[in-house]
C-alpha cells in the first residue's frame, strides 16, 4: 500500500531550524512530484513547496522563501524540508504529499480533500516558542 511517514517535527525556539523528513513507500517515487503543505487549526492549510520528480524544478511559498529548502533522494524515496531561520507563525502541522498540488486560496480548502487518502501522510507537528 502506499505510505508516506512524516517525522522530524518538534517544539524549538524561535530562530532555530529544524529538517522534516518523508519516508515514501508502495508507488514509483521517482516519477512524482512531491509537496509540503501545513495547517494550523482554525485558519486552515497553505501550500509550502514542491519539488519535481527529479528535483530540478522547485517552488516556495512566499511566507518561507529563502528560509526552507526541499529536497529529495529517490534512491531513498524520501523527500526532506529543511526550515531555518523558524517563525511563531511556522508553527503548524506539516503534511507531505503526491504530486505537485499548489493552491493560493485563503484556506487552502481545495486540500481537504486529500486527507485521509494514500496521497497524504499522517503530518508532523511543529510548534515554534518565541
Amino acid at each position: 500500500e502506499v505510505q508516506l511517514v512524516e517525522s522530524g517535527g518538534g517544539s524549538v525556539q524561535a530562530g532555530t531550524s529544524l529538517r522534516l523528513s518523508c519516508v515514501t513507500s508502495g508507488f514509483p517515487f521517482s516519477t512524482y512530484s512531491m509537496t509540503w503543505v501545513r495547517q494550523v487549526p482554525g485558519k486552515g492549510f497553505e501550500w509550502v513547496s514542491s519539488i519535481n520528480s527529479m528535483g530540478r524544478n522547485i517552488g516556495y511559498a512566499d511566507p518561507v522563501k529563502g528560509r526552507f529548502i526541499v529536497s529529495r533522494d529517490n534512491a531513498k524515496n524520501t523527500v526532506y524540508l529543511r526550515m531555518d531561520s523558524l517563525k511563531p507563525e511556522d508553527a503548524a502541522r506539516y503534511y507531505c504529499a503526491r504530486g505537485w498540488i499548489e493552491y493560493h486560496s485563503d484556506d487552502g480548502k481545495e486540500y481537504k480533500s486529500l486527507i485521509g487518502s494514500d496521497s497524504w501522510g499522517q503530518g508532523t507537528q511543529v510548534t515554534v516558542s518565541s
